[in-house]
């Protein structure tokens, strides 16, 4: 398999195929030379972390040794660069830099060179993205006119890398949410439960995701990773585990339907200037005034001139704008109402005036950022509008939560998202004094700090913590060492309030190594600092499902079936990831029977941990081979 990339979901995506799928790997990346090299001997980045990845993980010898892994020393995914990496002869290919346009390229000659090779490209653009698995079978059929047009559907996978750690992100910071994974339009949430008191029965939902640390209430305690042992949480367990549990809390799985984002009324007005925006109040209570003092001189003339309606109010407009004859020779009361009139229009002038530079003023600013109001309180302080924030973003403003941001950066890709949605945003950096004031940060509920630096998140969660020490965090971080010591250190700093530390790379690589081993990945839920994944795959291809019932299927700490596709094979929708359209009707069933038995017809949805998915693979190969 050939992974190329230049950032850290390549280094986290070739340990997680060579040490968990125990693939050989090639990996196209930035070096000091340009040649072919086992990774144990370029003093890269990349091959750095190879070498020395891993942990408990590198040393799971279930698969047999871990194979060797090759390093292409190369700026560029260029033909040649392919060629050298051997990606005629590849099984996979990942293209994974940020520049959507060098995937894109990169991926059209991946398909000349092979046809048949399962492309996985990270993709930002989501419009591109859509198309462009189309446009990669139609560059497949032009190298090899015969290829099956099935086999090309199921070779290619575009993923995000922002909007699968997104919903995480999110759910970290916020109270009433949870991790969340879309399939079919069905939300799936993962919501924790607190341990059960005496005598109670907690609700099971659809299933028992996981236990928790036994020591997640103690600051001193193992922080949820594969280094905890016995005393870190315990993914997929049986009715026996979950029995026994005592003390400890769960993760229950659960579903949400999803609507969609669709705005109402009063979001699609704040899109716009709002009517009541353009005048004050006192200038519109000025105005009111005026009107009721014309009104007043219009009922006062037609009583001393006995006209008519018409006639009354047409003498007091031309007394009001100073354009009627004097009243000379009239009575004095005519005279008297005349002057008064007079007046009030030497009054109406200046509060013209003002309207037209209030609703001038208003309309300019139209389009500008928005300030957090004055009274503000009990919402999400985002720090970040990049890729991942502005991702996060658009997640909690579909939950229709709270937000401000603070951004540095005034042509940031996130800044339009936050004006066209008239999200308040602070401009300025988050380590200067007031930044973090401006954004109320002294009333939120929840801090997110997703900005590149680890170090200007650490400084704003710190600063945060002191201005509210029960203040909900949540912290973007890239290396997992120097995350767990942070998750420690602010943990047993403040023992009352919630952290967690996420890394997008590590989120995001179990879904990108999934769809490499040929699996449609529907998201990935973070379980403390392990990771559950949800995947779409046919029982005809893996051995251990075909012919069980569901309940013999399942195998604990491994996989668990949680749904079945009810089209039948040739109306099923390639990617589930995605709600259904309108007027489609859902295919997956949640409810399914613990004694139904699966047929290799049959397409399911699992949930499973990432040695479980690779045993599953190991398995398909081996049933293969024989």
């Amino acid at each position: 398999m050939v992974v190329c990339g230049d950032d850290g979901l390549t280094q986290r995506l070739a340990t997680e195929l060579r040490y968990v799928y125990h693939q050989r790997i090639v990996v196209v990346a930035p070096g000091d030379q340009e040649e072919a090299t086992e990774t144990g001997a370029v003093p890269s980045r990349v091959a750095r972390l190879l070498r020395r990845s891993g942990g408990p993980v590198a040393q799971d010898t279930r698969w047999g040794p871990v194979p060797p892994s090759w390093h292409i020393a190369s700026h560029a995914p260029t033909e040649a660069a392919l060629l050298r990496a051997g990606v005629e002869r590849a099984a996979a290919l990942a293209l994974l830099y940020e520049d959507d346009e060098t995937n894109l390229r990169a991926a059209l000659a991946a398909r000349r060179l092979n046809p048949g090779l399962r492309l996985v490209v990270r993709m930002y653009n989501r419009k591109l993205g859509q198309h462009l698995e189309e446009l990669l079978d139609q560059a497949a059929l032009l190298s090899a006119p015969g290829t099956d047009r099935a086999l090309l559907d199921a070779s290619t996978t575009v993923l995000s890398d922002a909007d699968t750690a997104a919903p995480a992100l999110a759910a970290s910071a916020v109270a009433g949410t949870s991790k969340v994974v879309q399939a079919d339009g069905v939300l799936l949430r993962a919501a924790e439960r607190t341990p059960p008191g005496r005598g109670e029965t907690p609700d099971p939902g659809l299933c028992t995701l996981a236990l928790l640390s036994s020591t997640t209430a103690d600051p001193a305690g193992a922080e949820g990773s594969d280094a905890s042992g016995s005393h870190g949480p315990l993914l997929l367990p049986d009715d026996r585990a979950v029995a026994s549990a005592a003390g400890r809390g769960s993760v229950v799985l659960e579903t949400v339907r999803y609507a969609g984002p669709a705005l109402s009324a009063r979001r699609l007005a704040r899109r716009g200037a709002p009517l009541r925006a353009l005048f004050s109040s006192r200038l519109r209570w000025a105005l009111a005034c005026i009107v009721a003092s014309v009104l007043g001189l219009t009922l006062t003339t037609m009583l001393l001139t006995e006209a008519d309606l018409l006639h009354a109010a047409y003498v007091t407009l031309l007394d009001l704008f100073s354009i009627n004859d004097p009243a000379i020779g009239a009575p004095v009361t005519h005279q008297i109402l005349q002057l008064l009139t007079g007046l009030v229009g030497l009054a109406l002038l200046p509060l013209l005036v003002a309207g037209a530079l209030e609703a001038l003023g208003t309309f300019r600013a139209a389009g500008a950022l928005r300030r957090p109001p004055r009274g503000l309180a009990g919402h999400v302080v985002l720090l970040g509008l990049g890729k991942i924030g502005s991702r996060v973003l658009a997640r909690l403003r579909e939950l229709d939560i709270p937000v401000v941001c603070v951004e540095e950066d005034a042509d940031a890709r996130g800044i339009p998202l936050a004006r066209s949605l008239g999200i308040p945003v602070v401009l300025g950096d988050v380590t200067e004094a007031g930044v973090l004031e401006a954004a109320k940060i002294h009333r939120a509920h929840a801090l997110l700090a997703l900005t590149s630096s680890d170090t200007t998140n650490l400084e704003a969660t710190l600063y945060g913590r002191t201005v509210k020490p029960d203040l909900r965090v949540a912290l973007r971080l890239y290396d997992d060492d120097f995350a767990t010591v942070v998750y420690r250190t602010l943990r047993t700093a403040h023992p009352e309030a919630l952290t967690r530390s996420r890394s997008v790379t590590h989120l995001a690589a179990p879904a990108f190594a999934g769809a490499m081993m040929g699996r449609q990945i529907l998201g990935a839920i973070p379980v403390e600092r392990k990771v559950l994944l949800f995947a779409a795959l046919s029982v005809a291809d893996h051995p251990p499902f075909e012919g069980r019932t569901v309940s013999e299927a399942f195998r604990a700490g491994a996989w668990r079936v949680l749904a079945l596709d009810t089209a039948s094979p040739a109306a099923r929708r390639p990617d589930l990831a995605s709600a259904h359209q309108d007027g489609e009707r859902p295919q997956l069933l949640w409810d399914l029977h613990p004694g139904y038995v699966l047929r290799p017809e049959d397409r399911v949805v699992i949930a499973a941990t990432r040695g479980g998915l690779a045993e599953l693979l190991g398995g398909r190969r081996t049933e293969a081979g024989r």
